[in-house]
């Protein structure tokens, strides 16, 4: 008897391990194509909850009309096994997905989203039914009620952590996505057919005898290809962070994350100026009192390295100059020194969150650079006025932080909040819009003085000097995109930064635009 109730709890464990691997693998297997925002994981949230409550009420009159282990194996056989049909039958839905979110065409994309959703419901509300039904076969007496009752939530609750971080910190990055919902699939499968088998014989389980079969060929035959069709895909993983995926166009390459909506790094083996935001920040001193000469920018912060595109233009700009690259996804740097030519002499790079290492750098700089917003994946932690107290704390006497931001159509409410966040810490904020765009870049100087006279001025001094086309062509730029002034509004605290109401109605804007952006 007590090794009955033993494996018991050991099927609880694996059951609420396997119940979050799940969940997670769903985050992932989303995000490839959705992203990754809070739109996305509310939704996966909450239908999960549902369908875990859905199991709850199941599973207790299940347990009620039949308390008996064969029918508590029984069903646990049948979650085990849908779990590892959830990426087969995903994988022509999320290709139909991928195609329509390039191309935006919306009717598709939220049917394919409401049907990938859909996937879930067999496999995690029969794996909710475990609780209940543990708990009406384990009670043997009703005086012990509330201590099995909370013997099997502890086991539960322990085997959904372990299962959290084994999929998302060892398996995911590992072996994939698709292999880690196998792996959970055949785990739970097994620990079902073994119980199951404790209870009727070989003969009983031998209905259920090809179930096994069917994940190893799934393992085998099933899961080959590509997560998306996308023209001049080179290289894709997965990392902890991120879906990434290379792209190769002629002799140019780019570094596209998750739904891969915009181009996070781009790469041409002769040419550096892509006239986008990378460039804009190697003008960033030059704000500072005229003259200033190129040679007084001594140390510079990227937060947000990518693979690497504006620390390649800095090191020909700014050459021997120390970069300090913060990037928090390790896959991330190592696709930039394989794919995107980062190996640089003068390039440090450092896998962590760009306020936590900037934060503990022992350097002042002369540029930080933040470029970690993309609407909707914004850090609300590197918007806030602390966070600005941190980035004015580490720039130089003539330091300049300079910030890459979306902005929809016709919303420019993320530029206004941001800039006016960080006029409360500094007080020369300036703006230019990126022709052709959907970005804006703000600049803020720990120089009260700046201005934009001093850049004209530093322009026509550079241009009569041995200058790189590259700092000139990008001056230019500069001064051809000045924005209009900021419109005063809320100011983001570390108590209170509303990012999320913002990127989604930016999101919202773009979708339901006819502007397309240029990526070129």
């Amino acid at each position: 008897m007590r090794s009955k109730q033993t494996y018991l709890f050991v099927t609880v464990f694996f059951s609420g391990m396997t119940t979050l691997a799940v969940e997670f693998a769903a985050s992932r297997l989303l995000g490839n194509v959705f992203g990754t925002s809070n739109i996305v994981w509310a939704c996966i949230i909450g239908l999960i909850l549902i369908y875990l409550t859905l199991g709850y009420w199941l599973g207790g009159k299940c347990a009620d009309r039949s308390p008996s282990e064969k029918t508590f194996y029984k069903i646990l056989v049948w979650a085990g096994f849908t779990v590892g049909l959830v990426p087969l039958l995903a994988r022509p839905v999320l290709r139909l997905s991928a195609d329509a979110f390039d191309q935006l065409q919306m009717p598709i994309l939220f049917g394919s989203f409401t049907a990938v959703l859909v996937l879930f419901i067999i496999p995690v509300t029969l794996l909710g039914t475990t609780s209940p039904f543990a708990l009406k076969l384990a009670l043997k007496d009703t005086r012990t009620a509330g201590g099995v009752a909370g013997t099997i939530s502890a086991i539960s609750t322990l085997g959904s952590f372990i299962g959290t971080f084994l999929s998302v910190l060892v398996l995911i990055p590992l072996v994939g996505t698709y292999w880690t919902f196998l792996i959970f699939s055949g785990i739970m499968l097994m620990i079902a057919l073994i119980g199951l088998w404790q209870q009727v014989g070989w003969r009983g389980i031998a209905p259920y005898s090809w179930m096994p079969i069917v994940i190893i060929l799934l393992s085998y035959f099933g899961m080959k290809g590509t997560d998306k069709v996308t023209e001049g895909l080179i290289y894709e993983t997965e990392s902890a962070y991120n879906y990434i995926q290379v792209l190769q166009s002629g002799e140019y390459r780019f570094l596209r994350l998750n739904e891969g909506q915009g181009m996070h790094s781009i790469y041409h083996p002769q040419k550096l100026n892509y006239y986008g935001p990378w460039s804009q920040v190697l003008v960033a001193p030059y704000f500072n009192t005229a003259p200033h000469p190129r040679s007084e920018v001594e140390r510079i912060a990227m937060v947000g390295l990518a693979a690497g595109t504006t620390a390649r233009q800095a090191a020909i700009v700014y050459p021997n100059v120390p970069i300090d690259g913060f990037e928090i996804d390790p896959e991330i740097i190592k696709i930039g020194y394989e794919y995107f030519g980062m190996r640089l002499p003068s390039l440090n790079a450092i896998a962590e969150d760009g306020r936590w290492g900037l934060a503990h750098s022992d350097y002042e700089y002369d540029i930080i650079s933040i470029d970690a917003y993309k609407p909707p994946y914004i850090p609300w932690h590197m918007t806030t006025v602390e966070f600005f107290n941190i980035v004015r704390q580490h720039l130089s006497e003539q330091g300049v932080m300079v910030i890459n931001v979306g902005r929809g159509p016709n919303d420019r409410d993320l530029v206004n909040a941001l800039g006016t966040t960080i006029g409360q810490v500094f007080h020369a904020v300036f703006v230019m819009d990126i022709p052709e765009s959907f970005n804006s870049v703000i600049f803020a100087s720990a120089a009260s003085e700046a201005s934009w006279q001093d850049f004209n001025q530093n322009l026509e001094i550079l241009m009569h000097e041995d200058t790189p086309s590259l700092l000139v062509e990008a001056m230019h730029l500069t001064i051809t995109g000045r924005a209009v002034e900021l419109e005063i509004a809320q100011v983001f605290t570390d108590d209170l930064a509303p990012i999320e109401w913002i990127t989604n109605r930016i999101v919202l804007d773009f979708v339901f635009s006819d502007e397309v952006e240029s990526l070129e």
